[in-house]
């Protein structure tokens, strides 16, 4: 009987699933959106139920698509939207609150009143105090929802990121845990002694007995038995590092960047933890055989979602592919700089003040121009994060591996290596988070083999290479320089 690994990948806009061969080739894949809530500006959500009931939505047709049952799947791998944060009630099951997407902004003054305490913070977690993070949410969540903390406490409520919250429902609630990636990304969990921080809980004011236990990125996790008794979850991981191994970046130096709703560049630093001067994130990038491999990262915080927005927002395109031919109709972007920071701006600024600005307009510019300053401005973004890489790892990258919806528009991509000067790989396949649990759910049940073997399934779809010279390069890396300091400057 043929074999799948079925992996569940629950993003911010969607959720699918994927199931994967032994040769790590795709069999069938489904997809459904998920609806966010915006209650205030700033502010993003999502029901909780809905993203549960999704994800059991596209299990279902991805089985029926490949004409497959329970008696097909392998294992079990689960990846995950990092940061957002869950509240449910033990006994029912149920969230108290809308779950707080990882975007959200509603607890900055909570982290603004805990500014003295940054340099505590980044020494345990590798993080930088910012509503970002899951640790300012939870405390939100249980701060506007009277009698929670003091149930917390008794141990009625439970706290999870997503990935906790599916394997709570996929288990019927026989487990309440996380893996070591998704606990980085709390802002509660020392990434050195590899614990919950108790100084940090007490700080937050976070009942431990609503925490999940942390486990390895590879570990038994225990049977899905909202599906099958037999099918049991071996893999989980965040997103981020998913991609990362998805892409077998697994020796040190070697790097990603995915560009998603946001996106987001890892380098595999090693068993060495490097804590960043310059606004990197440092990050435990897997758990495996009990090794920890550490990661710095960088987030740039609306990366594809500016194309949504031409959609949505400025409906100069109808749909998303359409974004390359509005770009290439105009010879240049008319001298147009885009500074999407519609949520503030991350890596390496970390300023949530900013607000989205367009600068270098004329009566000349067209929705064309915009459309090209936009996509432009997702590779501008990435070279900040780049260039700081680089300077605190100590490491020349010679290319990047790139992944994430927005990597299709190969516009983008051109530019992204014209600006890098370096060279732009594109896997064969696309779904490196989705692989990347994959890989790791089939390494425990011994479905892939070795991580050499997974490597040599990795192959280049296309590969993108400079065009311009440095110099040109370097002219159009200084006015969009000059667009963030405008856009930094004028704060509504």
């Amino acid at each position: 009987m043929e074999k799948y690994i079925l992996s569940i990948d629950q993003g911010t806009t969607s959720s699918r699933a994927i199931l994967f061969n032994k040769q790590g080739e795709i069999i069938a894949t489904a997809q459904e959106e998920v609806t966010l809530i915006y209650p205030h500006e700033g502010w993003v959500e999502a029901d909780a139920l809905v993203i549960w009931i999704s994800v059991v939505n596209v299990v279902n047709e991805c089985l029926i698509k490949a004409n497959a049952t329970w008696a097909n799947i392998d294992s079990i791998g689960i990846t995950n939207q990092r940061e957002t944060t869950v509240v449910w009630d033990k006994k029912t099951g149920k969230p108290i609150y809308n779950a707080i997407i990882w975007q959200s902004r509603q607890s900055s003054s909570i982290c603004a009143s805990f500014a003295d305490k940054k340099e505590l913070i980044h020494k345990k977690t590798g993080l930088l105090i910012n509503p970002f993070f899951s640790a300012s949410k939870l405390k939100f969540i249980l701060d506007n929802n009277p009698g929670s903390r003091e149930r917390a406490k008794k141990g009625e409520l439970l706290f999870g990121t997503i990935d906790s919250w599916l394997i709570y429902r996929l288990t019927n609630g026989a487990v309440h845990a996380t893996d070591t990636t998704n606990a980085s990304r709390t802002m509660l969990y020392n990434i050195f002694d590899l614990k919950w921080d108790e100084e940090l809980l007490e700080l937050f004011d976070i009942p431990k007995q609503m925490l999940p236990k942390v486990n390895p990125s590879v570990y038994d996790y225990g049977a899905a038995t909202y599906f099958s008794k037999k099918v049991k979850i071996l893999g989980v991981a965040g997103d981020q590092h998913a991609s990362l191994f998805g892409h077998t970046c697994f020796k040190e130096g070697e790097c990603k960047n995915t560009y998603g709703t946001g996106c987001f560049m890892l380098m595999n630093t090693g068993s060495k933890a490097i804590l960043s001067k310059n606004g990197l994130l440092t990050t435990i990038a897997w758990n495996i055989d009990n090794k920890i491999v550490y990661a710095l990262e960088g987030s740039v915080f609306i990366g594809g979602a500016v194309i949504q927005w031409l959609r949505d927002g400025l409906k100069c395109i109808g749909s998303a592919p359409e974004v390359d031919g509005a770009a290439l109709s105009v010879k240049d972007n008319g001298g147009v700089y885009f500074v999407p920071a519609f949520v503030g701006l991350g890596t390496p600024y970390w300023d949530d003040d900013v607000r989205g600005s367009i600068f270098g307009m004329t009566r000349a510019t067209t929705e064309h121009h915009i459309c090209r300053a936009a996509l432009e401005s997702i590779a501008f973004q990435s070279k900040d994060v780049f260039d700081v890489m680089e300077k605190e790892s100590n490491i020349k990258l010679k290319s990047l591996q790139v992944d994430g919806g927005a990597s299709n528009s190969n516009y983008l991509m051109q530019f992204q290596s014209d600006i890098l000067q370096i060279n732009i790989e594109k896997p064969c396949c696309t779904e490196s988070t989705a692989l990347g649990v994959a890989f790791m759910a089939g390494y425990k049940s011994k479905f892939f083999g070795s991580f050499e073997s997974m490597s040599k399934m990795r192959c280049i779809a296309k590969l993108f290479k400079p065009s311009i010279d440095k110099k040109s390069a370097q002219n159009a890396c200084k006015k969009w320089e000059l667009a963030v300091k405008s856009a930094r400057t004028f704060k509504p």
